[in-house]
């Protein structure tokens, strides 16, 4: 029997025919039932966010394995770690079936390649200690299976993220399986679509709640990013701004003494310190600002 993701949706059997309002409608309401599916799996994809908590915690690493639009969104999720949170970019880390030129041209037979993701984990240098993901919305692609089960004898933890029942061996392969069942596509077997959705919303689930746990935010602000360009520059003016109760020109002095770090500043405002007794405050509370500041940032106006 074809997976799930491959099977016809009878709603939109005669979409050819329906004029661009009804398109739009029907993508629509398909497309309303893929955060309920995401919902039905809140059990393990909190065990992957606490299992990435740890492994990031003890010096691991995350790492994505997937081929096509699954791979694109690992690598994707992966790219945004470091300006939204600081972090280094070997923390997390997407591996496609491929290689890069698989982000911007498909290389659809690269995902029946099993060899070619032993050889691409060892290459990124996966070892006991990390984390590794597979991603497959149909939950059967070679490529997938392979990168689990090398992982698992390197002694890696692992997950699955699928959108059709997985067969067997990969589960076997999986410590943790996350299948949310969006069913069939708009468009037979256009796993860019529901299934590509899940797994973006999954991923974003996993990584930011990881990274908030690792003391990455302030409440829901954003106090460990890397302000690389105008926007970021602003963004984290106003964060100290708000937090910090001084004006602009007070903000640009500190963030300047904290060579830019939201979290320093805020810190050294809160403590009044230096960059370094700041620094030495957040090691020894595992980088968590509520921990060091002993209170919540201002309230939402």
């Amino acid at each position: 029997m074809a997976a799930l993701t491959e099977r016809r949706n009878p709603k939109t059997a005669a979409i050819d025919l329906a004029s661009a309002l009804e398109i739009v409608d029907l993508i629509n309401a398909e497309d309303r039932t893929v955060a309920e599916a995401v919902h039905a799996q809140r059990e393990p994809i909190a065990a992957a966010l606490s299992t990435a908590e740890q492994v990031l915690r003890a010096g691991g690493r995350l790492f994505y394995a997937g081929a096509g639009t699954s791979g694109r969104l690992g690598v994707l999720d992966a790219s945004e770690i470091p300006p939204t949170f600081g972090a280094p970019s070997e923390l997390v880390q997407g591996i496609i079936a491929g290689g890069p030129a698989a982000l911007t041209r498909s290389q659809e037979d690269a995902e029946d390649r099993p060899e070619g993701a032993r050889d691409d984990l060892d290459m990124a240098g996966v070892r006991a200690g990390d984390f590794v993901i597979g991603i497959a919305a149909s939950g059967t692609t070679p490529y997938v299976r392979a990168a689990l089960q090398h992982a698992k004898k390197l002694g890696v933890r692992t997950a699955i993220i699928a959108c059709s029942p997985p067969p067997a061996d990969t589960l076997a392969a999986a410590d943790i399986a996350i299948v949310v069942l969006t069913g069939p596509e708009v468009v037979t077997g256009s796993t860019r679509m529901k299934a590509g959705t899940a797994t973006k919303l999954v991923l974003n689930t996993i990584t930011t709640g990881a990274m908030i746990r690792l003391g990455k935010t302030y409440g829901n602000l954003m106090v460990d990013l890397q302000a690389s360009n105008a926007k970021l520059r602003d963004r984290a003016e106003r964060i100290v701004c708000e937090v910090c109760g001084v004006p602009a020109d007070g903000a640009r002095d500190l963030l300047r003494a904290a060579d830019g770090s939201v979290k320093l500043a805020i810190v050294m405002q809160k403590l009044n310190v230096d960059a370094a007794g700041a620094r030495m405050a957040l090691e020894n509370e595992g980088g968590v600002i509520r921990r060091v500041v002993k209170g919540p940032p201002p309230p939402v106006e």
